[in-house]
């Protein structure tokens, strides 16, 4: 047998951060245990009918079953541009400004391989979501974290980042409304994201996975509101969080032209497009998307109210999120963010996300998904009261 070895890139790698929940969690109902789920982001909402009855429809169709196109579905990119003119009263050339992608997660992870060199600086936000990290590393780049402290509302503080770096940095990721910790911004705060990156020449990557999931009237901006920003930016939406189509893996990116053919001229080059009948689901979920996001809204929003009025009653320090389906909250000061996370599942059966596995910022916090129904929730808030108080 040969000897395997593993490249450095992935030697440089912590074990993903959802696949060791999983692990945790499958063990546990393998014993038996009654499992309350508010780890990974998940929705528990079935996807519409309508939009399952048009996969239903395309997948029927043999000129479905063929490779897509290098840039997917006319009708779909057409109907991403019209949803964000109207979301956003931003105009964007479907043929040349937006990119199909297999979810936002796809596009994220191979945008550094167009624009990044071995050596070259990525601007990450810590606590972040974990694939900007791991891409930039498969890039071959260097990481410059920028911390997220909750005294700045968890804005990364531009003027904080070394001067003496910038010439090296090619990128920079955000993401508001933010996982994990829930944070929102205003146009203000892409205003100085915009005239920072155009001053020192720098790729501006915007995941806007969450930016539908608002509550108590909050809407969240685009950074294309911004003048300049199509200078700099380029977006990532998905549906996934907004159709409930996680599994699906369907999502567009949106911005400037030529940051968007070097994505796709990588993307051409390592797979083959999201499925055409895919695309058409995504066509009827756009198209319908009024009809949508009314009712999971309320939904997510009772959860909130359930969840964060439950911990408050316990004493917690937690404030109700504005957006996302996130609660991020301290954990009791005599616990590590991966010690409360392990109480919880061993004394409470709970699953819930230590802070620290998103970064090293994020200790001292814990994340808690929606991703339940109200009942499950209250008896979880009973368990923490019960067994941890």
């Amino acid at each position: 047998m040969i000897k395997i070895e593993k490249s450095e890139r992935l030697k440089k790698l912590p074990p993903y951060l959802f696949i060791e929940i999983d692990k945790a969690k499958k063990k546990a109902r393998e014993e038996g245990r009654d499992i309350i789920d508010l780890g990974i982001g998940d929705p528990d909402i079935p996807t519409p009918r309508f939009i399952i009855d048009a996969l239903n429809r395309a997948a029927r169709d043999p000129k479905n079953h063929r490779y897509p196109l290098d840039q997917g579905l006319p009708e779909f990119r057409n109907e991403c541009a019209k949803w964000f003119f109207k979301r956003y009263g931003v105009k964007f050339d479907p043929d040349a400004e937006i990119y199909p992608l297999i979810g936002s997660k796809e596009g994220i992870a191979h945008i550094p391989l167009a624009f990044v060199n071995p050596g070259d600086c990525v601007l990450v936000p810590d606590p972040c979501y974990p694939p900007y990290k791991s891409s930039t590393l498969f890039a071959g780049g260097e990481i410059v974290v920028m911390p997220l402290k909750a005294e700045r509302h968890f804005l990364p503080d531009l003027k904080a980042v070394n001067h003496a770096i910038l010439h090296k940095v090619r990128m920079m990721f955000i993401n508001y409304p933010n996982n994990p910790t829930s944070a929102v911004c205003d146009k203000k705060f892409f205003e100085r994201v915009v005239e920072f990156a155009a001053k020192h020449n720098i790729i501006v990557c915007h995941d806007a996975a969450y930016s539908e999931m608002g509550y108590d009237g909050y809407k969240a901006p685009s950074i294309f509101e911004v003048d300049g920003a199509k200078d700099v930016a380029i977006e990532f939406h998905s549906l996934s969080k907004t159709f409930n189509m996680t599994g699906w893996r369907l999502g567009f990116a949106v911005g400037n032209k030529d940051i968007v053919s070097g994505l796709a001229k990588v993307k051409s080059n390592i797979d083959s497009g999201a499925f055409f009948a895919i695309q058409w689901a995504g066509v009827a979920a756009l198209k319908n998307y009024d009809k949508q996001m009314r009712s999971v809204l309320k939904i997510y929003e009772e959860r909130r109210n359930v969840l964060v009025d439950g911990l408050q009653g316990l004493g917690w320090k937690v404030e109700k999120p504005k957006a996302t389906f996130y609660v991020w909250a301290h954990v009791p000061s005599r616990y590590t963010s991966a010690a409360f996370a392990k109480e919880l599942l061993e004394k409470c059966d709970i699953v819930a996300t230590p802070g620290n596995g998103f970064g090293e910022n994020g200790e001292g916090y814990i994340r808690f998904a929606l991703t339940v129904d109200k009942k499950r929730i209250k008896e979880a808030v009973r368990r923490i009261k019960d067994r941890l108080t």
